[in-house]
């Protein structure tokens, strides 16, 4: 998951850089070097599976960058959604937020959330303030 989590950080802030007039090629060589923060936060979502895998993807694309939809992956047992948000000054700096959610027992569904954001001189915790703020949203 984390390879995954730094490829599409990267990418991202590549992409910013780009977007803004810069190199995405430096960018993203300097975006690699960056540190991660990274925040994870495990969940009790009182609902069936079907109904919290419905409502962590409805929280999480709407946390997401606009036009954008959540990946997901499925096996019996498990969900894995993610999507890329905005978190930090004004949005900008990408998040990478990725919910796994399990079966639980009866109406209890498990989920545990995790929200990286690359980190530059000033500290942002996006990463942490995102978690928190999407972990806020699902125990609504």
């Amino acid at each position: 998951m984390e390879q995954g989590e730094d490829r599409i950080l990267v990418e991202e802030l590549a992409a910013l850089g780009a977007v803004s007039g810069g190199s995405g090629r430096l960018t993203g060589l300097v975006a690699r070097l960056l540190k991660k923060n990274a925040h994870e936060i495990d969940l009790a979502v009182p609902l069936p599976f079907d109904d919290a895998v419905q409502r962590v993807v409805g929280v999480l694309e709407g946390a997401g960058r606009a036009g954008r939809p959540a990946h997901v992956e499925s096996d019996r047992d498990h969900e894995m959604i993610r999507v890329v948000a905005g978190g930090g000054a004004g949005g900008m700096n990408p998040v990478v937020v990725t919910a796994l959610v399990s079966r639980g027992t009866g109406n209890r569904t498990e989920v545990k959330l995790r929200a990286a954001a690359k980190e530059g001189l000033i500290k942002q915790r996006a990463g942490e303030k995102t978690a928190a703020r999407l972990a806020a949203l699902l125990n609504q």
